[in-house]
């Protein structure tokens, strides 16, 4: 049995794989691959793209989804190992992982950092308890990382560029009125190195570097592919020649938990959202972004209302590859 936590644990080959058989399911979107099966999506944190495309993925492969708000409509859940449950946790995840084994086919988690302990978090406990106690396979509906996002923003370049393969990919930091997950991030540079895009992370301090986990992930692909990894906080230079634009907005760790410290370093960015003018300095170049987004924040209307945004097509493929990759989880189960 295998899980679906990452794209570090799977080979570029597994995953073109999937994202081909997206293409597939996109035209033909129905069939029985899910047929009398089912998959319980326990959503931790709210979600819009993910439930919709997850449910309705399921339900066009003739299998069916149970919906589990995990903030509230179910017990507080304790992830830690010999832990002396005299606190608000009224369940294990060694129950209610088996439990839910016993009951469904694949187990779906979506959980955000606590934005607490980084050095903890980093570990990306809750996930990890359930898939190390479940008997059925576990997907990542994002956590420290998002990796069916990462599917479909592959997908949606893809589309538009055709072998991405040496095509310069740029993830630019943007603003946002208050610090968020890495996790987006982390997942836009695992696939572009791994898919062997020459990468520049254009951050507005040094303080903006992403976890090392996924910088020397990103370097070690890139060293596989002859292609390279760059990091600047110069724009001009980040953007000159790039086929693809990624937006995504996050905090920087070494502030992680004490967001008021992080405000002046923050401050440095104030002039990073993606216009025209700079988009005019990239190889007629695409951008997108996972969604939600603010508009004239992050990005400006002009440029996401151009026919160089991929957002809504990454957004449609969510459905096509979370198809695909269902129909493969139950294939190895």
């Amino acid at each position: 049995m295998r899980h679906f936590l990452t794209t570090e644990d799977w080979s570029r080959t597994e995953l073109q794989a999937l994202i081909d058989r997206a293409r597939v399911l996109k035209d033909s979107p129905h069939g029985e691959a899910l047929k009398g099966k089912s998959i319980a999506l326990m959503f931790f944190n709210p979600s819009l793209r993910t439930r919709t495309s997850f449910d309705l993925g399921a339900r066009q492969l003739g299998g069916h989804a149970i919906v589990l708000d995990a903030r509230g409509q179910t017990w507080p859940v304790e992830i830690g190992d010999g832990t002396v449950m005299d606190g608000e946790p009224e369940e294990h995840a060694r129950e209610a992982a088996r439990v839910l084994s016993r009951y469904v086919d694949l187990i779906a988690i979506r959980c955000f950092p606590k934005f607490q302990d980084w050095a903890s978090e980093r570990e990306d406990p809750l996930i990890t308890a359930y898939a190390r106690h479940a008997t059925v396979p576990v997907i990542n509906m994002e956590t420290i990382v998002h990796p069916c996002q990462e599917l479909a923003l592959m997908m949606a370049l893809q589309q538009r560029l055709g072998d991405v393969r040496g095509k310069e990919f740029l993830l630019t930091w943007v603003p946002h009125p208050k610090p968020l997950n890495t996790a987006v991030a982390n997942s836009a540079l695992l696939i572009a190195s791994k898919f062997g895009m020459n990468v520049r992370l254009l951050i507005p301090d040094e303080a903006y570097r992403l976890d090392e986990r996924y910088m020397g992930a990103a370097q070690r692909f890139c060293a596989e592919a002859g292609t390279s990894l760059t990091v600047t906080t110069d724009p001009q230079a980040a953007y000159a020649g790039a086929h693809a634009v990624y937006a995504k907005s996050w905090g920087a760790l070494p502030f992680y938990g004490r967001w008021a410290d992080e405000a002046p370093v923050r401050a440095k960015g104030a002039g990073f959202m993606i216009d025209e003018a700079k988009m005019a300095l990239t190889d007629g170049g695409v951008v997108s972004h996972c969604l939600p987004m603010r508009r004239n924040v992050k990005i400006a209307d002009a440029v996401v209302d151009s026919p160089a945004f991929l957002g809504i097509e990454e957004a449609e493929n969510r459905l096509h590859v979370q198809k695909a990759l269902m129909e493969r989880m139950i294939q190895e189960r």
